[in-house]
């Protein structure tokens, strides 16, 4: 299944592209922000902000306390480990 979910921004990566490296439990993951991009193109605002990534793209900004509430549920669901181990086949090093 293929589920939104929740990473926390900590790099911008390629501010030309848009492209970022988010925390997803302790996983990194390259993601493309095209979806979160901030009105006036200040890309260094989204750092430390939490996403929904799906599929390599940051498709919307969430709180922490709406991603801290998607995890344990996911976790609850069997989904979160199955996620985490599929981002791991692609993680960066």
């Amino acid at each position: 299944m293929c589920l939104g979910i929740p990473g926390q921004i900590v790099e911008i990566k390629d501010a030309e592209e848009g492209l970022a490296l988010v925390n997803v439990s302790g996983v990194r993951r390259e993601v493309n922000l095209g979806c979160v991009l901030p009105e006036d193109g200040n890309l260094d605002a989204l750092i430390g902000r939490w996403t929904l990534v799906h599929v390599g793209f940051a498709m919307s900004l969430i709180d922490e306390e709406e991603a801290q509430r998607t995890l344990e549920i996911l976790a609850e669901l069997g989904e979160l480990q199955e996620e985490l181990d599929a981002m791991r086949n692609t993680e960066l090093h």
